[in-house]
């Protein structure tokens, strides 16, 4: 069969479904599945060009979004039956829907026969992609940076950290000592958790505003800036408070200024300022600092006594602010609230749309942004059975 599937024309869907609701077309159905044997986007150039628009039922059946199972199909006629394309997801499939068995037609056979072809339907699938917009998909950094901080506050929660109870498993006294290994392995295994998520923490919660931030830049900046890459470029790379207080001015939609002296952007910054003292591991001791201690020569005369607990656990917990880890979230949050707050009503909600999205798309000729896919994209597998 070395030219079958070149010789297939094109059904009007009335037909088609005449065809298939019929009792004439047997009922047993060949599916070939296929990812970039011939790549989705040359396969539908290729069947635009040379059939028409999309003639499947399917097509009929989808919503007019990009939130469906199946994107395309075209369904075609043979001697044998119907040949449909399908393009999902994942995949491209093809349906051979009659007397197709034991003809000796092979899926190898198809993609020989349609990659052959091409060479007579160059210029027209040139055509037909020009029309194409061309998307540039892109991950949401602020999304992405979000998703993993709302992780790890749950696993931080989940640990179920009680300071006062768990110190008194470790106290050094008759009723614990039968398990006292036992209960500082306990305990150890869960505060190294709690200190290590919060230290992450810590460092991430500043980055979740600024990139909130410059998500807010990109998405609202004047045309005149976004068209200038030195002028975006500069915009961008200010200090945060300077970006901040700019955004009216550098930006669209915004009712009036942002003043950076209000209570939330002041806790804020002090956030900020607290995660590079941590992260640059700036050396700065009244920041640093644990307590005191007296020496006569190489004699230590303690200011006062601490228990194993704080010598083990409690300075590491204060280092990384364990205490506060929680509130500073909620810092976070109200800042970015605060920021929204200031923008018109329908970009608010726009924003806000975009800010939920995982994956954004771009469109560099129209300088469009949209979000292209569903989050939650869906696959299914149709099962082969005779009827």
């Amino acid at each position: 069969m070395e030219s079958y599937f070149l010789g297939l024309e094109a059904v009007h869907p009335s037909c088609l479904v005449k065809i298939i609701t019929g009792d004439k077309l047997p009922k047993k159905a060949i599916i070939w599945e296929f990812t970039n044997e011939i790549k989705p986007i040359d396969l539908y150039c290729y069947l635009q060009a040379k059939y028409g628009n999309p003639n499947g039922l399917q097509n009929f059946l989808r919503n007019d979004s990009s939130d469906n199972l199946i994107h395309w199909e075209w369904s075609l006629a043979g001697e044998y039956g119907i040949v449909s394309i399908q393009g999902h997801n994942f995949r491209t499939e093809v349906h051979l829907i009659g007397e197709h068995d034991g003809k000796g037609l092979t899926f190898e056979d198809f993609i020989q026969q349609i990659k052959s072809d091409f060479k007579n339907y160059g210029k027209s699938m040139k055509s037909v992609r020009v029309e194409l917009e061309n998307w540039t998909r892109f991950l949401n950094p602020y999304h992405r940076i979000k998703s993993v901080i709302t992780k790890n506050i749950k696993s931080l929660s989940a640990l179920d950290v009680n300071i006062e109870e768990d110190r008194e498993l470790v106290k050094f006294n008759e009723e614990n000592l039968p398990k006292l290994k036992e209960n500082w392995k306990y305990v150890r295994d869960k505060y190294d958790n709690a200190i290590g998520i919060t230290f992450g923490l810590r460092s991430m919660l500043p980055v979740l505003a600024e990139s909130f931030i410059n998500l807010l830049i990109f998405v609202l900046a004047k045309p005149e800036i976004k068209k200038n890459e030195r002028l975006f470029q500069n915009t961008i790379r200010q200090q945060i408070d300077i970006r901040v207080q700019s955004l009216h001015l550098n930006c669209m939609g915004f009712t009036r200024p942002i003043d950076y002296t209000n209570d939330v952007c002041k806790r804020f910054h002090t956030l900020m300022n607290e995660r590079n003292d941590l992260l640059h591991g700036n050396v700065e001791v009244n920041k640093l600092k644990i307590g005191e201690v007296y020496f006569k020569g190489k004699v230590p005369v303690f200011v006062g006594y601490e228990d194993m607990w704080q010598s083990a656990m409690g300075i590491s917990l204060d280092s990384v602010k364990y205490k506060t880890i929680f509130d500073d979230h909620a810092v976070v949050a109200n800042f970015i609230e605060f920021i929204l707050d200031h923008l018109s009503k329908d970009l608010k909600e726009q924003v806000e749309y975009i800010m939920a999205n995982s994956e954004l798309g771009y469109n560099p000729a129209s300088g469009r942004l949209g979000s292209l896919f569903s989050d939650n994209m869906a696959d299914f597998r149709v099962s082969v059975s005779e009827a």
